[in-house]
């Protein structure tokens, strides 16, 4: 081999170093990410429902979202619901698809175009040692090129903004619902969660909440305080799978949905009574819960809260301590 071929040959493998390990840092700075996110300003800023992710986001993360201008459309909710009444269902919109004409800027949750469907990260996070066990068919294999400008035509099947990523079926799991990422680098398992939480009606808890299978399923639960979970602390504390947590578990399946709105997200994102329940479940998916001091239980940015019933919620509320 020649000076030449030598030198051409050590900076191809250089080259693929370095892409290497790029896409090992956004694998792990996406699951630093899910797992704890960077502190959050206090007031939220929203964005127009005809932007892609607005009706799955909800407006729920201020610093997943920010918009120059326009309007804010919630989640629809038939009408207010009187106590003893059966639940007026929330229905949240198929996710419409931008047309960056309209001028909207907006950072946007990672998200995979699968079936004509848009699939957003999901609160549920997986390591990548314990994907192999729940990584199903092979769906196929993302190709990147998504951004917050992209318009209708850029959306097409397997079309992401993670890059390039071969996509599966999670057993156990309605592919309808929820599809995972997976790559292996340097042989290290990296494995990321999506969901599709748009274009559905929720009576209660369970039409949502049921979906992630939490009955019975706990293996293991932690919590944590806001202020851990804002300054980044991961100062998490243990919580009993026990009885306690069973009964909220199941006061949640049985709550009453509420559609988000302006006024709502304002109210509690300006408030610091929140805490943080991660639930690791028999097949160690965790799931991350935010409770509100109000009453008020939220999965991920899906655009609902959901209302349990006084008293359950404030037992459990103060059996997770201070």
């Amino acid at each position: 081999m020649n000076e030449e071929q030598f030198k051409r040959n050590y900076k191809k493998a250089v080259d693929h170093m370095k892409t290497n390990d790029q896409m090992k840092k956004r694998i792990e700075q996406t699951l630093n990410t899910q797992r704890h996110e960077q502190k959050r300003q206090r007031k939220p800023l929203y964005i127009a429902a005809s932007v892609v992710i607005a009706a799955s986001v909800g407006l729920a993360a201020p610093s997943i979202w920010q918009q120059v201008s326009g309007p804010t459309a919630p989640a629809k909710q038939v009408t207010q619901v009187t106590p003893g009444a059966s639940f007026d269902p929330v229905v949240i919109p198929k996710t419409e698809l931008p047309d960056s004409k309209n001028g909207v800027k907006a950072d946007m949750l990672q998200l995979v175009v699968y079936q004509g469907n848009v699939y957003t990260q999901s609160a549920t996070s997986l390591d990548g040692t314990d994907a192999l066990a729940l990584r199903g068919e092979k769906l196929g294999t993302t190709t990147g090129g998504i951004h917050e400008l992209s318009d209708k035509g850029e959306y097409t099947e397997l079309a992401s903004n993670i890059g390039e990523a071969d996509i599966y079926a999670v057993n156990g799991y309605d592919t309808n619902f929820r599809i995972m990422s997976y790559t292996e680098i340097d042989g290290q398992g990296y494995a990321q969660l999506f969901d599709q939480s748009n274009g559905i009606t929720i009576g209660s808890g369970e039409d949502l909440i049921g979906k992630l299978y939490l009955q019975g399923n706990v293996a293991s639960a932690q919590w944590e305080t806001f202020a851990s979970w804002n300054n980044g602390l991961q100062q998490l504390q243990p919580l009993a799978a026990d009885k306690s947590l069973n009964s909220f578990i199941s006061a949640l399946y049985a709550a009453k949905p509420i559609a988000t709105s302006p006024e709502l997200e304002e109210r509690l994102y300006g408030q610091e009574d929140r805490k943080i329940i991660y639930l690791t479940l028999e097949d160690k998916t965790q799931v991350q819960l935010v409770l509100f001091g109000e009453g008020l239980v939220r999965y991920g940015n899906v655009p609902v809260f959901f209302e349990i019933e006084k008293g359950a919620f404030q037992v459990f509320w103060n059996n997770l301590g201070e």
